[in-house]
């Protein structure tokens, strides 16, 4: 028995976790406000997919229709394959949570799965799969084979399923609640059924007084409305709230107030004082006056919002470290949708979430909800709390990998987190979103490799210097290569979120933005892609003063959701038929091919030529190196103590003493020579600058330490040693 239930509904992700609800349940537990939480989502899935669950779905279809009535060819495969299917269900599952690893070698043999449209694109998994191996060759044929079943459910028992969204149609931009409300009256969906009998034996089991739903997408909004329904309709004494990135961006200016049949309260914004304070309201009795923080509710047949408290919200360091208990973890799923190795991380392995900063340090572009507190309020947390955190989740979950879901972690500290991290010997595995700023040099990148990044994800957006200054990204295409090639260098894998149909955007500056992302994907300098259509949201800049930005929105009275705005572009331009072609050459570019096509043969209408110079990209990395260190740069040693030898060298009949210094580092063994007298300093040196030390030393103090002695800093910081010493651990930050 516990007072609060936190939900998560389905559906979000299969192999990891949405956090909201863990670090919700963690600030509980700085409160002692006992709680449980659940992945509804992944208990859906579970039940779906496995023996019973495909058995009910082809009874299901056998009792509701004539089998030779299925809709199309494929699925008249897939029914006629059911009994390989339910055969090889259980299997396959236990496969992609991590439990039977010696399934990959059937699994690659072939003639283990039944195979349906999904596997038409398996033109050249040698090629795909030669540098990722069996496993993940095999996880990528069970994920078509799972594809497969779901392309099945959605055609056969249920158009809305998808394995990360449930009716997410109903969700997105509905001003009005009409149809959503229309379809909460109507029967429920087989999917339905199997989510509310899992809801109701934990309703049973843990009894609170206090219903918590989280819904971060509009493919969550749909099924948190059955459960509430539910549960309204059967415990009628227990209280529901719902918070989430959904009513976060699209529920301000909720005026429906049916709504307020399936939920008693809607939080906004950060989640911790709010549902402090409604768990005050609804679990304490003794309590005197009732407040709450940024909650709406249902007053005289009105609905209202409430913000009565004079309480501040609570600082990142005070709201605890995220607490996974409850949820599955052993059950997680991971897939990999394509053969890409960066692409893979978001559906592949199990992450521990965490944010390094609340909000956005940036909070210009002009694209993005800058306007909301969840990216407007920037509030870093002391790199010693965040690794603290993360130590805390290694021993709770037994997990090392980490996914930084920040708007954008700042790069100053990723810098003292990475520092942390190497400095406390921990082995973890992280990744995170970034702006491609010029603060990403190639020791910062070094540094962060070390500590155990393997990838990083950012906007290039529109690869268009016009566009990206209308966008206040604050970056150039020059400086996105230069940045993308220091990571990629150190060893990062690196992701871009690109963006098409940004207003004003001409059809000319598309195709001159894909000839500048061919390039990049050429050289190797990004790894993975996406392609997003701009939509005008209503609480960015663009959405909030359209006419700055040459676009005229399409209003409409608000009484539910209001997020995307339909609108039209002064420049009359259709850009939804470019969707197709930029997808295609991407996909293509992530697996390393087609970097010779002509880009109008990804088109099937006419394109105008390119005017980026093919070679564009490539001066953009040839640069030269700038040789200026800033004074109050730091300066950390992250390689070893070195072996030393002292020898005399004569010339001309002079005689100098002469220091080899032969360091080792993880992959190969290298030597340096210099003065002896200039070594022993070093070798001192490398100690006070050792990345285990505590006070970091400056430039400008090592210079001071260096002519105290010698002649010169710079002419020996700049020498041939000390820059090959720079190539493997010596770095300024």
């Amino acid at each position: 028995m516990k007072d609060i239930l936190l939900i998560t509904p389905p559906f979000t992700q299969l192999n990891t976790p949405y956090p909201a609800t863990a670090y919700i349940k963690g600030f509980l537990n700085t409160k002692n406000i006992s709680a449980f939480q659940m992945d509804l989502g992944i208990e859906v899935i579970l039940e779906l997919f496995s023996k019973k669950g495909l058995a009910n779905i082809f009874c299901h279809i056998e009792r509701s229709r004539d089998n030779s009535q299925l809709p199309t060819s494929n699925s008249q495969r897939i029914y006629s394959l059911k009994d390989d299917y339910i055969k090889t269900i259980d299997s396959v599952i236990a496969f992609l949570q991590g439990k039977n690893p010696s399934l990959a070698r059937q699994i690659c043999s072939g003639n283990f799965l039944p195979e349906a449209s999904r596997f038409d694109q398996l033109d050249d998994m040698e090629f795909a799969f030669g540098s990722m191996g069996m496993q993940d060759k095999a996880k990528h044929l069970a994920t078509l084979y799972l594809e497969d079943l779901s392309d099945f459910i959605v055609e056969c028992i249920d158009e809305n399923f998808g394995f990360s969204r449930y009716a997410e149609r109903l969700g997105r931009s509905a001003n009005s609640f009409d149809e959503l409300y229309n379809h909460l009256q109507n029967e429920l969906t087989f999917i339905n059924e199997i989510t509310i009998k899992i809801l109701k034996e934990r309703i049973e089991e843990v009894q609170p007084k206090l219903v918590l739903i989280s819904v971060p997408f509009p493919g969550n909004l749909y099924s948190a409305f059955r459960c509430a329904q539910f549960i309204k309709a059967n415990y009628p004494n227990i209280k529901l709230s719902m918070g989430g990135g959904f009513p976060n961006t699209e529920l301000r200016e909720l005026k429906d107030n049916r709504v307020f049949e399936f939920f008693d309260f809607i939080t906004l914004d950060d989640g911790e004082l709010p549902v402090e304070l409604l768990f005050d309201a609804v679990c304490q009795t003794e309590l005197v006056e009732v407040q709450f923080k940024r909650t709406f509710l249902l007053e005289n047949n009105e609905v209202v919002y409430i913000n009565n408290t004079s309480r501040h919200d609570y600082k990142q360091a005070e709201v605890g470290t995220p607490d996974y208990s409850d949820l599955l973890l052993d059950k997680y799923i991971s897939v990999i949708e394509i053969a890409n190795p960066m692409h893979s991380l978001w559906s592949d392995g199990r992450w521990n979430k965490l944010t390094m900063a609340h909000g956005c340090y940036w909070g210009k572009c002009t694209f993005c909800d800058i306007s909301l507190d969840y990216i407007k309020l920037y509030e870093p947390i002391a790199a010693k709390i965040l690794v603290d955190r993360m130590e805390e989740l290694i021993a709770q979950t037994g997990e090392n990998g980490f996914h930084f879901v920040d708007e954008a972690a700042p790069p100053a500290l990723m810098r003292e987190v990475a520092l942390e991290i190497i400095k406390r010997k921990l082995v973890v595995t992280w990744w995170t979103n970034i702006r491609f700023e010029k603060s990403f040099t190639a020791d910062l990148c070094l540094l962060l490799k070390e500590s155990g990044c393997i990838a990083v994800s950012g906007g290039l957006e529109v690869a268009s210097d016009r566009l990206l200054e209308l966008i206040k990204k604050g970056v150039t295409v020059e400086q996105v290569a230069q940045v993308t090639r220091n990571f990629t260098e150190s060893g990062i894998m690196v992701h871009a979120y690109l963006m098409y149909g940004y207003p004003t955007q001409t059809i000319q500056e598309t195709v001159d933005s894909l000839e500048m992302v061919r390039q990049l994907f050429e050289l190797g300098v990004l790894q993975s892609g996406f392609w997003h259509q701009f939509a005008m949201t209503a609480h960015s800049p663009v959405g909030m003063f359209p006419e700055e930005f040459g676009v005229i929105p399409d209003q409409n009275e608000i009484t539910f959701a209001n997020n995307d705005i339909n609108f039209k572009d002064k420049t009359g331009i259709n850009h939804d038929k470019f969707s197709f072609g930029l997808k295609k050459s991407l996909f293509n570019y992530m697996h390393g091919i087609c970097f010779d096509y002509d880009l109008q043969d990804w088109f099937d209408f006419k394109i105008p030529k390119t005017k980026i110079p093919s070679d564009f990209i490539y001066n953009c990395l040839e640069k030269e190196q700038n040789f200026n260190t800033k004074p109050n740069a730091k300066i950390v040693w992250i390689g070893g103590k070195p072996q030393t030898e002292i020898f005399t060298k004569s010339k001309k009949g002079t005689s100098w003493e002469i220091m080899k210094l032969t360091f080792h580092n993880k992959t190969q063994t290298y030597d340096i020579s210099v003065n002896a007298e200039e070594g022993k300093w070093l070798v001192a040196t490398l100690e006070k600058i050792s990345v285990y030390t505590e006070n970091k030393m400056t430039f400008s103090q090592l210079k001071s330490d260096f002519e105290q002695q010698f002649d010169d800093f710079e002419l020996f910081w700049y020498s041939k040693p000390i820059m090959t010493m720079r190539q493997f651990g010596l770095l300024t930050l």
